[in-house]
Order: C-alpha cells, then structure tokens, then sequence
C-alpha cells in the first residue's frame, strides 16, 4: 500500500495532540491543585469554621427604619412606646423588645396604607373656632383658616382621609409640638413624669387634631404598642420571644397532646413561627 500521507500533516497531528497532551496536564494540574489545595484549605481552615459556629448561633438582628425617615420621630415614638409599656423588674420594655420597630414596619406595610380600606368621604366633622377667635371675631378681625378646628362628629369609629401611617406622622408632630409648649422642651428629654402629662392630654381628647379626635391616636399608640410587645417576633418586635417569657407563653405551638394529661403546670421555652421554618 501506498502511503500518501503528506509530512506537513504529520508535523501538524503532532503538535495537536502536544497541545493536548500538555493542555491536559495543565488543566489536570489545576484540578489537582485545586483539591490538594482545597484539602489543604479545610485542613487549616477547620478550626476557623468551628470557632465561627458560635457566632452564627448567636441572635442577629438586622433592625431597620422603613417608613419613619426622620430620627426625631422615630426616638419620640420610642420614647412613647417606653412610657406605654416601660421596663421593670419583670423584664424588658417596649423599646428593648423593639416595638417601634413593629410600628415602623406596619406603618409601611398595607396596614399603614390602609391599603384595604375604603378611604372616600364624606368625613362627618364640625367646624369649630377657638374661644380666643371667637373674641376676634367680635372685633371684626380677620380669621385665618390654619384658626379653624375641625372637632369629628361622634360616629362609630373615627373618620378621616389620612392613613394609619400618616395618622402617626401627625400624632407624633403634635406630641412634640404640645411638650414644646408646655413644658418649652423636646418630648425626648422630658422627665417620664411630664412625658406621662402629655400622653395623658392625649389619651382625654385634650389636644388638637383637626378632624380626628386625639384620643383616636392614643388608643392607635397604645393598641400597637401592646401587639409589638406581643406579637411574633416575626413582625419586627418581643424581640427573642422575651414578652412570652415574661408571661410563660410558649408561642404556636401546634399540639399539646403530649401534655394535655400533665396535673403540673408546665413552663415551656417558647417557640416562634421562625422556629417551624427552620430560621
């Protein structure tokens, strides 16, 4: 048999099959030296890892504001969540078991938006002046429309277009703006006893709020202080699950069947909803 073969093609077939030949040494020499060296890495990494382990057992709290943007009004919602529900000898209070940060978090969810609820008017108020307008009034003086309060009519619940979000932005200026006037200080740095005055002003309707009455945003504070404390901690606050401790609640738990016979009561350390996910 002939062989036709051309010499260039041999030369050729040579250095591919170098190439490859060489080509794979080097990726197998990557490849090796990735799992020596990752075995290697292990090695010297396994006591990093297992001193790491505390660390992730640990309780991590990733607290953010996302609805109140200003620091002033998120330290005096937490200071009037404190006064509601303060610290004691039975434990934490509303701001170590994060409560403004529920508040915060349900003020920007559709619950603040009022997302669900039907918003048009018509909102029933009564137009109403101060005493001191009505005496200028007498006078032939000019009344202002920022002099004229509207007081909410009596109506099954209050009436107005803001919502629960907004209702808190207002709530939260008054509150400063009555410490400011009445004691010529910021609500933050009352004494507890003056911060109780004003919350009490508040929770008796004596405050103005056009078109809601105050008390309306007293029993809102109050009603949301109370959930944050309570809740989940899922939603942002009883942070750990500390407010079931106090109470010796031990959380969803989904069967009691085990126990149900017990003539003892039982303390049972509390689970959250995280725990059924496996967070």
């Amino acid at each position: 048999m002939t062989n036709n073969k051309n010499p260039n093609q041999d030369t050729q077939d040579l250095s591919r099959r170098k190439f490859l030949k060489s080509g794979g040494l080097v990726a197998g020499g990557l490849l090796g030296g990735s799992l020596f060296g990752g075995l290697l890495t292990n090695q010297f990494q396994k006591g990093t890892k297992e001193e790491a382990t505390p660390q992730a057992s640990k309780q991590v709290t990733f607290d953010a504001r996302t609805f109140f943007s200003r620091n002033e009004d998120f330290a005096l919602l937490s200071a009037a969540t404190e006064r509601i529900y303060p610290e004691n000898k039975n434990g934490m209070g509303a701001i170590e078991l994060g409560v403004p940060y529920f508040i915060d978090r349900q003020c920007a969810s559709n619950w603040g938006r009022n997302a669900n609820d039907y918003m048009h008017g018509p909102f029933p108020s009564i137009v109403k002046t101060d005493v001191y307008q009505e005496e200028k009034r007498q006078n032939n003086e000019v009344i202002t429309s920022s002099s004229v309060v509207k007081i909410p009519a009596g109506t099954a619940n209050y009436q107005t277009k803001m919502t629960r979000g907004t209702f808190f932005l207002e709530g939260i200026n008054a509150m400063e703006q009555t410490a400011q006037d009445k004691f010529d200080d910021r609500f933050v740095n009352l004494e507890p006893e003056q911060q109780d005055e004003i919350l009490q002003m508040f929770e008796k309707g004596e405050v103005k709020f056009s078109g809601v009455d105050s008390s309306d945003f007293f029993k809102l504070l109050r009603k949301t202080t109370i959930e944050g404390v309570y809740a989940d901690p899922v939603y942002g606050g009883n942070r750990n699950m500390e407010a079931w401790r106090m109470k010796e609640y031990p959380g969803p738990i989904m069967s009691f069947l085990d126990k149900i016979e017990e003539e003892e009561f039982i303390v049972m350390e509390p689970s959250s909803l995280r725990n059924y996910q496996g967070l």
